[in-house]
This record gives structure tokens, C-alpha cells and sequence, in this order.
């Protein structure tokens, strides 16, 4: 894993560890507070409660097995074989406890999946999905701030419209950075009260719902509410994160716009970093306002799904600062529509796997990478036969080909330029791969690969977030009622 056996921070796996050392030790008005037996400088906790509680309950379980792996002070940089074990189990029951089920209930609930072959295939390829595999691998993320995502979109799916609040409200109080699904899930619940009408029973689920966002949200932090001191200390360290751990290494390249566009055009030098702020944030919310406003009008669970895709798209391409590994939080929704378009949702997380390609050489899972891509490939390709299906109807494209008047005969050969056009972009990424694993650059371009993966992946998610786009706004079943599925 990436940092392992290098003071003075020792990775990521070391944060997981001392989140569990000091979450143990210290009592909870201390957690998220500089003090002398908790040094925030030193993987200080900046994630939210959920998190918090969470490293307590492996802590605990540690503590029985060996008191050494959570030793207050004592245990830093501890990386013992039985300890890795240890935690690489815990990641394993997270999954096992709540992602997986989460995926594979999902891919049976599908009225497309209709029958228990196609559901098992359907989540085969998900839970293959190299991007997240590598990344909690190298970097040990646990999936649940994903798994509750994923259940709250499996709850609403059933019109349970307040578990998929409860649900949504643990994923966020896990992990801050959910609020990248935020948009959609409140868009498709506003628009649901609205279509039934704000007088009558739109205003009893509104209220329902806004009931439970705030008993979710007030039994999660009931700890930290016995004073007001405490509750900003947590806002400021969940900021903290945001702004300062999801900001890329200098020599990190991110396959967002502004990382991109900085190897034409050095921004920070022509506007100051308040000016670029506000413009990111300007370009994110122009980019996002289509998608929440047709969800709104319009709601319907398709729209959801598809909102979800974009609207965590343009928050990757568009914000001021993001990491490698926030393409996951788009990712994890493209799966979700893989059984509705497999060719492209294919095709994008391949892309999104290999923008993740500097971060994982740096982890040295180059074979990882390796085997696990081809192996989701081959899945897909024998699963879904993605290869056949690039029609403009496959591809949800019909009623944006239809709109087109007079050069809808162009579509005529649209099948065969998709398939060009993606043979070109996977030779693409497997050459680059290789260069990047087994060519020192040019001295005088030291980043030349990483540029060029940044650069690539970039084009490819910018055309993905217009292919979204033009799916979500010319798709006519969203302007109908989903039926519930049974």
C-alpha cells in the first residue's frame, strides 16, 4: 500500500489505523480537538461521525486480539503482518456487511434483469469494476459511504422514499464527499412531493422526509451536540479535508479541467486563487443546473440514475480542488445504469480506471491494474455483448437522433464510428499504460506520461458529460411516471 514503512505518515493505512488508536484512547470530546495525545497535523480524524464510530468498532476489536496495534503513542507506523490481515479484513466486512449486498440486491430488483442469470451477471460486472478493487487495495478505503449511496438508491427504487433518506443521510455522514450525489437525491425527492401536489400529500412526504433528514442527522452527531464548540471543531475539520486532503499533490495530475487546462494555461497565474474559486464554482453549477432542473420538473428514477452520473461528473471536472480518487463517485453510479447502456458504461469505467493510472504505478499495482482491467473487459464483453450494441437506440441516443431533422441519415453509421472510436480510445489507454510502466520520460518532460493520461482521460469524461446530458434532457420517458418495480 502507498507510504507503507515510510515515516513519518506511513500511508494511508496508517490514518486508518491511528483514526482506530486514537478514537479508542481518547474520549469522544477529544477526537476531532488538537491536544497533546492527538496531533491533527499527524492524520488528525476529518472525515464525519460515521467515520469516527466506525474506527472505534475496529478499535475495540483490535484491542481484544492486540493491544499493541492501537497502543496510544506507541503503536505509529505499526505494520505487522497479523495487523494487515487484520484490517484488510475489516475492509472485506464492510463490503460483505453492506456494498455487496447493496449491489447485488440492486441488480435484482432491475425489471431488465428479469431473470436470476441476467441479475448475477449484472452484478458480477459491478463488483469487478477494477477502479474501486485497486483503490481500496492501495489506498484502503472502505466502500461504505458507496454501499449507503447504494442503498438509498435501491430504497427509493421501491418508492421507500424515507429509508433512501436514512440511507442517503449515513452516506454523507460517513463521508463528506457524498455530497457529490447530494444534488439529485434532493431534486428527485422535491420533484416527487411537487408532482403530488405541495397542498395535499406533497406536503406531508416533504415534511416526512425533512423529519428524517434531521432526526438521521441529530442521532448521528448527538455525541458531539453537548456544546456548540464542539459541533463547529467537526464542521472545521470536515473543511479542513475538503480543502486541503482533496487538493492533488502539486505534482499530482487530475483528469479535471482546470489540471488539464493548467498544461496550456497557467491559470493561477493570470487569476488569483479567490477568482478561480468562483469561477469553478460558477462553470460546476451551470454545468449541473439542466440535469437538477429537468429531475425536478420531471422526476423519475431513470432521470435519477442518469442524474447521478452527471451531476458527479461535473463536480470532478468543474470543482477547484479534487483528488484521483473522487472518479469513483462517478463511477459507482455508472454502474448502476450498466444494464441500461453497457457499451458506454463500459467504456467509461475502463476510462475511469486508467486516470487512476499515476496514483496506482505510484502503489505499484501495475499487474493489479493489469488483470483486473482485462478481466472486467472480458466480463462485459461476454456478459452484455457491448461490442453489438451501439445503435443510437442502444445507446439511449433516439430521441436526440429524432430532434435532429435532417441529419438523422448521418446515424446511419453512428454504430460503426462508436466502435472505431472506442477500439481507438482502449488501444489508446493499453499503449499509454505500458509506456507509463515501462519508458523513463524525456528528462526535460519528467511528467510527460501523467500529463498525457490526465489530458486523455479529461477529453474522454468531458464527451461522456455531454453524452449524459443529451440523454438525461432529450430523454422523453422522463417526462412519465416510472412505474414502481415489484
Amino acid at each position: 500500500f502507498l507510504g507503507a514503512g515510510k515515516p513519518p505518515m506511513y500511508g494511508d493505512y496508517e490514518a486508518q489505523r491511528h483514526w482506530q488508536e486514537v478514537t479508542y484512547n481518547l474520549p469522544i470530546r477529544q477526537w476531532y480537538f488538537n491536544t497533546s495525545d492527538n496531533n491533527l497535523l499527524y492524520w488528525g480524524l476529518d472525515y464525519p461521525p460515521l467515520t469516527a464510530y466506525h474506527s472505534f468498532v475496529c478499535a475495540y476489536i483490535a484491542k481484544l486480539i492486540n493491544p499493541d496495534w492501537i497502543a496510544l503513542h506507541t503503536s505509529r507506523g505499526y505494520e505487522s503482518q497479523p495487523h494487515k490481515l487484520f484490517m484488510r479484513t475489516t475492509v472485506f466486512v464492510a463490503d460483505l456487511l453492506v456494498y455487496i449486498p447493496a449491489v447485488i440486491l440492486y441488480c435484482f430488483s432491475l425489471k431488465e434483469t428479469s431473470t436470476k442469470k441476467k441479475a448475477s451477471i449484472c452484478a458480477l460486472c459491478i463488483l469487478l469494476y477494477p477502479g474501486l478493487i485497486l483503490i481500496d487495495h492501495g489506498h484502503f478505503q472502505y466502500p461504505l459511504s458507496l454501499g449507503f449511496a447504494l442503498w438509498g438508491v435501491l430504497y427509493l427504487s421501491y418508492d421507500w422514499d424515507l429509508l433512501g433518506s436514512v440511507a442517503f443521510c449515513l452516506a454523507l455522514n460517513y463521508k463528506q464527499m457524498e455530497l457529490y450525489h447530494s444534488l439529485p437525491f434532493f431534486c428527485y425527492l422535491l420533484g416527487k412531493c411537487f408532482k403530488k401536489g405541495l397542498r395535499g400529500k406533497g406536503l406531508a412526504l416533504l415534511t416526512k422526509i425533512a423529519g428524517t433528514v434531521v432526526v438521521s442527522f441529530a442521532v448521528c452527531w448527538l455525541p458531539f451536540c453537548t456544546d456548540m464548540e464542539q459541533i463547529m471543531q467537526v464542521l472545521r475539520r470536515l473543511l479542513f479535508e475538503a480543502c486541503m486532503f482533496s487538493s492533488p499533490h502539486p505534482a499530482d495530475k487530475v483528469a479535471n479541467i482546470w489540471c488539464s487546462l493548467s498544461v496550456l494555461i497557467k491559470i493561477k497565474n493570470i487569476v488569483s486563487p479567490q477568482t478561480q474559486l468562483k469561477l469553478s464554482f460558477a462553470v460546476t453549477f451551470l454545468s449541473l443546473l439542466p440535469t437538477c432542473i429537468k429531475l425536478t420538473v420531471q422526476p423519475s428514477l431513470r432521470g435519477f440514475k442518469f442524474a447521478l452520473v452527471s451531476c458527479a461528473l461535473s463536480f470532478f471536472l468543474f470543482s477547484f480542488q479534487v483528488h484521483e480518487k473522487s472518479i469513483l463517485l462517478v463511477s459507482v453510479p455508472v454502474c448502476l445504469i450498466i444494464n441500461e447502456i453497457p457499451f458506454m458504461a463500459t467504456w467509461f469505467l475502463l476510462v475511469s480506471t486508467f486516470s487512476m493510472l499515476p496514483l496506482l504505478l505510484k502503489d505499484g499495482l501495475l499487474l493489479a491494474y493489469a488483470v483486473t482491467t482485462l478481466a472486467f473487459l472480458s466480463a462485459c464483453v461476454a456478459s452484455f455483448s457491448i461490442l453489438e450494441k451501439t445503435s443510437a437506440e442502444d445507446l439511449q441516443l433516439k430521441p436526440f437522433s429524432l430532434s435532429l431533422k435532417g441529419y438523422v441519415s448521418w446515424f446511419k453509421s453512428f454504430p460503426k464510428i462508436v466502435r472505431s472510436l472506442f477500439l481507438l480510445s482502449v488501444t489508446l489507454m493499453g499503449v499509454l499504460s505500458v509506456t507509463s510502466a515501462a519508458v523513463h520520460p524525456p528528462q526535460r518532460l519528467p511528467d510527460l506520461f501523467p500529463v498525457s493520461v490526465s489530458l486523455i482521460s479529461c477529453l474522454h469524461f468531458l464527451l461522456f458529460l455531454v453524452y449524459f446530458n443529451v440523454v438525461i434532457l432529450w430523454d422523453s420517458k422522463n417526462s412519465r411516471s416510472q412505474k414502481k418495480i415489484s
